[in-house]
């Protein structure tokens, strides 16, 4: 026959909770994980494109912000093969893999 510490109990009670906390933060752990990849990737441009793809208006540079996700694709793709000339775009966009690059146009796309 065995005999149960209650500390022990409480202890174990408590891991279990623990867990199951850590193992419901989870999803919102990788949202919030791939949500800080996706805005340092679009920080990248801001450089040359502002903050979030908000251009200064009066700039030569294109305001990002808002464009239509397939426009954008479309057009990092062109400067990617070369189908586009750029000053530098092109050699930006050989940098970045086509999920990257797939990930940037959403992000762009969803700005207002």
């Amino acid at each position: 026959m065995t005999t149960t510490d209650p500390a022990r109990g409480r202890a174990l009670a408590l891991a279990l909770a623990l867990a199951g906390s850590w193992c419901a933060a989870q999803p919102a752990l990788a949202q919030d994980t791939q949500r800080l990849r996706t805005r340092a990737l679009a920080a990248t441009c801001a450089q040359c494109h502002g903050t979030d793809g908000h251009a200064v208006q009066g700039q030569a540079l294109v305001r990002l912000a808002g464009l239509p996700q397939d426009f954008l694709l479309n057009q990092l793709m062109a400067f990617r093969n070369g189908q586009r000339p750029a000053t530098i775009m092109h050699q930006i966009t050989r940098g970045y893999s086509q999920e990257q690059l797939e990930t940037v146009a959403a992000y762009f796309a969803a700005q207002k």
